[in-house]
């Protein structure tokens, strides 16, 4: 494992990789047996000092929550990092994507608690509970370490490769809309590139909700009133330049489009 310095100096080289937007090498390639325990540290240590330098977080998202995701990285379960208000974006907005390194996006579902959610024994019921609504996304992936041979500990160290998420207009409540069927049809420049079902995300895609709550019960934390859950994507990422027009169609939960510059 790294010790306290070593954890440190790596959250350092990935806070000006985020004031710069550039890309650091391959923790992994200096660090072979740095372990999941380690990124996450690293990743804590980086939290901690942006909001001491003024950002405010609003939430959390997850990652890694589909099969084929899991299977690609050698992990058995999703992976986690936290989301700022300087992150957030509304359909019709344009994206700056100077602001982000290998960008990328997928499409997901967001869900806003109405009330805490805390483990270690929550379930998919106790989620939907504590669920307000859920709302349409898009994720901006953001990748500060370069991305050939990088592994799961480097991607967590990375925030989860998280950079942004865009909302969407149209909020439904649990009651009000079986979630697992919501569609995804993700098309840029007008050319259909990615569909998908939101069941694709773990079975139902609150259940990663409930996992989170689980997880962090683990460190003696848990998920406040107010925070937005971002899910996990049921598409493929979607690499975009600047110049690129993406729409995200949900069916019933509306449409997001917005424009990289």
């Amino acid at each position: 494992m790294l010790n306290a310095e070593q954890i440190a100096q790596l959250a350092d080289e990935l806070a000006e990789a985020d004031r710069t937007h550039g890309v650091i090498p391959r923790i992994t390639a200096r660090y072979p047996d740095a372990t999941v325990e380690d990124s996450y540290a690293i990743q804590g240590v980086w939290r901690d000092r942006m909001i001491a330098s003024g950002r405010t977080l609003v939430g959390r998202k997850i990652g890694l929550t589909s099969k084929a995701m899991q299977q690609a990285t050698g992990i058995s379960e999703p992976d986690y990092g936290v989301m700022f208000d300087d992150t957030v974006f509304r359909s019709g907005d344009t994206i700056p994507t100077a602001h982000f390194s290998n960008v990328r996006i997928e499409v997901e579902l967001a869900f806003v608690l109405k009330a805490q959610l805390a483990g270690p024994d929550c379930t998919l019921e106790d989620a939907l509970a504590a669920i307000d609504y859920a709302v349409p996304a898009l994720e901006v992936l953001n990748s500060h370490i370069e991305l050939e041979g990088r592994t799961i500990v480097d991607t967590i160290s990375d925030n989860a490769a998280y950079g942004a998420m865009v909302l969407g207009d149209v909020h439904r409540t649990p009651e009000e809309i079986d979630l697992r069927w919501v569609p995804g049809i993700l098309s840029r420049n007008g050319e259909i590139e990615e569909t998908g079902v939101a069941a694709g995300v773990l079975g139902h895609p609150a259940t990663g909700v409930a996992w989170l709550a689980n997880t962090f019960a683990r460190h003696g934390a848990r998920l406040e009133a107010g925070e937005i859950i971002l899910a996990g994507s049921f598409t493929r990422p979607m690499w975009v330049k600047a110049g690129d027009e993406v729409r995200a169609d949900f069916g019933p939960m509306g449409v997001i489009e917005c424009r990289f510059v």
